[in-house]
């Protein structure tokens, strides 16, 4: 469950750091530099940009304490604000897939259904037998 939740994390905390520190950088290159996802759909707003680096940062903290002190009810928070931040994301993409080529389409469905397969884990796994 540690692994999973600190899988959870960086997922959350590497582009909610890089939204934060260089929203310019991120809606032009992310999720790495030359693909550019955020930049179909416009307009750039550097405060939405930022914010939603500190939301994701926020997240991260509830899912590295659930991973560093792993008591189940904790956990469980932490899987579920995951779910509620990624569910509405991939619902929002899936309307709007055809902004993107194939290739794009199923890098991001790949890297928006994961977290939410991960989440799902963590909550079987809450509701194991103690």
């Amino acid at each position: 469950m540690r692994a999973a939740l600190v899988l959870l994390a960086l997922g959350q905390g590497l582009p909610g750091l890089w939204a934060l520190c260089a929203p310019r950088s991120f809606y032009g290159e992310f999720p790495f530099p030359g693909l550019g996802w955020v930049t179909r759909f416009p307009p750039y707003n550097e405060h939405l940009v930022r914010d939603l680096g500190a939301l994701s940062l926020g997240l991260t903290a509830v899912l590295v304490a659930a991973a560093v002190v792993p008591e189940r009810n904790l956990a469980r928070a932490a899987a579920l604000g995951c779910l509620g931040f990624t569910v509405p994301h991939l619902i929002y993409h899936v309307a709007h897939l055809d902004r993107f080529t194939a290739v794009h389409v199923a890098g991001q469905l790949v890297s928006q259904v994961a977290p939410i397969a991960v989440s799902g884990w963590v909550l079987l796994w809450c509701r194991r037998d103690r």
